[in-house]
């Protein structure tokens, strides 16, 4: 599925809409060049879960935890920034692995290129393209 988005705002609204499709177990890495639009994509799936707080990149500490109220299956998000990482081992030494085992959480993971190997076949892919200096391609693969 291809989608254009010309603000951040559309990518929010799509990334919303995108999330009404989830229901648990899934595993989302986002690709695509600083300031392509990951957070913002996070933002709107988070919006969509129901989740009110501010979503912001955790670069420094890896991993957040948002707790999902309002929605039938799904209980909590996992938000993961790989920007910082020096390997794709580094996250798992924390115990990122059993998130991906959780069936009623969502894993969302920036610069998720860098941890590649160690994503579970299931993983579902989105790049972020900046094709023109307003215009986002969000290619959602698999």
């Amino acid at each position: 599925m291809k989608f254009l988005s010309t603000s951040p705002k559309q990518t929010l609204n799509f990334a919303k809409k995108f999330s009404k499709n989830l229901i648990g177990g899934e595993i989302i890495g986002l690709t695509g060049n600083l300031g392509a639009g990951k957070t913002v994509f996070t933002k709107g799936l988070a919006l969509g879960l129901g989740i009110k707080k501010n979503i912001v990149s955790p670069t420094f500490v890896l991993v957040k935890v948002y707790p999902v109220k309002k929605h039938r299956t799904i209980r909590t998000l996992f938000h993961i920034d790989a920007y910082r990482l020096e390997s794709a081992d580094d996250l798992m030494t924390i115990g990122v692995s059993e998130y991906f085992k959780q069936p009623d959480a969502v894993t969302i993971i920036e610069w998720a290129d860098k941890i590649k190997k160690n994503l579970p076949k299931k993983a579902r892919s989105i790049e972020i393209k900046q094709t023109d200096k307003n215009i986002r391609e969000i290619l959602v693969k698999k």
